[in-house]
């Protein structure tokens, strides 16, 4: 199976100069926790609620004012949509992450998959506890 038989096609972005508090509320509206961001037609990270959250209002900075870029996660993790199924499962339970952006062969965004697509489309129910239980490892912290 294909990632892009059971992507999310249709993911919406936030742009890096955005403030934080307009893609807060997009997150709201759409009720999602992570966002892509989009420069053009071309990923420049991902912002994720936690973001907001760990880099942003905990450090005092203004919503209103605080652009994604100085907040979000340039290091983005994708796949492309013509991938093999288990090699994005793979990657995600690598990286520890729990979903993972799908790119075309032109590096632009068509979809998103999460561990829950996972589960839920291929049928695989073991694979997704694996990645999980991954997943639940407790990661070394930065300093």
């Amino acid at each position: 199976m294909r990632v892009k038989d059971i992507m999310t096609a249709g993911v919406e972005c936030v742009a890096p100069d955005d403030t934080i508090q307009a893609a807060a509320r997009k997150m709201k509206e759409l009720d999602v926790g992570p966002m892509p961001v989009c420069d053009r037609d071309r990923i420049a990270g991902m912002l994720t609620d936690r973001d907001i959250t760990v880099r942003a209002v905990a450090e005092g900075k203004d919503p209103k004012t605080t652009r994604v870029r100085d907040t979000m996660t340039e290091d983005v993790i994708f796949c492309f949509e013509d991938q093999d199924l288990d090699e994005a499962a793979r990657m995600m339970q690598e990286r520890q992450v729990r979903r993972i952006l799908v790119l075309n062969r032109d590096r632009r965004l068509t979809g998103i998959v999460s561990l829950g697509d996972l589960a839920a489309e291929s049928g695989d129910k073991r694979r997704s506890g694996e990645i999980l239980q991954d997943l639940s490892e407790p990661s070394t912290p930065r300093r």
